[in-house]
């Protein structure tokens, strides 16, 4: 199980896709308020976000998992644009566990959706 935090129509569409094709369990949570329950009561082994969103306030929810003993271990994976090297700083900053620009979040999609286990390696760059 993968939980997005991800209000873009056009990457939920690709992700929902491939999701799946390749038969893996997702789930959306699109109402920021909600976001640390449903990681809580989900379990998943990977949390994506979409770090541009303003409305999912990703920075905010990547604190709180990352300040909650029960959360912070669970790896955590944002996608952004390349030229938003100030949310990129802002999202290391909340202790996310890895960064992507969306271009390479794309690439990854299939491997990312499959991988049994996704522990963070050092936080990637654009």
């Amino acid at each position: 199980m993968i939980v997005f935090v991800v209000d873009d129509l056009f990457f939920s569409i690709k992700i929902k896709t491939a999701a799946k094709t390749l038969g893996t369990e997702i789930y959306f949570e699109r109402t920021p308020q909600q976001v640390l329950e449903s990681i809580r009561s989900k379990a998943p082994r990977l949390v994506i976000f979409d770090l541009d969103s303003a409305k999912m306030q990703p920075m905010d929810a990547i604190a709180a998992m990352k300040a909650d003993p029960a959360l912070r271990g669970v790896p955590t994976l944002g996608f952004v644009s390349h030229v938003h090297d100030d949310v990129i700083a802002r999202a290391r900053a909340a202790g996310i566990d890895q960064v992507l620009a969306r271009s390479a979040f794309v690439e990854r999609l299939g491997a990312l959706l499959t991988e049994p286990s996704n522990p963070p390696s050092s936080t990637s760059t654009t």
